[in-house]
């Protein structure tokens, strides 16, 4: 039994071939200036909340798209928070 012959694709436009591959690795990542980044007193004895569950969400969210440890994780989201100009601490990854 001889095996089928591969298949071979060609394309027609060059040029918007190779942009598309370049789209490929494009990456978008934006945080709400109006998000509850810390959380809002609870009212309740002891220890207060510091971060939101959306902001540990956000954070846990990039942890596993990304596959990195949790410290890499608070330096990723500390340098995003950075390059858009918001002042807001990172949750500390302990």
């Amino acid at each position: 039994m001889s095996k089928p012959a591969p298949t071979r694709c060609r394309t027609l436009n060059g040029s918007s071939y190779n942009a598309s591959l370049r789209e490929r690795g494009s990456l978008t990542v934006w945080f709400d200036p109006g998000m509850a980044w810390h959380a809002a007193p609870s009212g309740k004895q002891g220890r207060q909340q510091t971060f939101s569950d959306a902001a540990i969400q956000a954070c846990l969210t990039i942890k596993v798209l990304f596959g990195l440890p949790l410290r890499q994780t608070t330096g990723f989201v500390a340098s995003l928070l950075k390059l858009m100009g918001l002042d807001w601490s990172v949750p500390d990854y302990s």
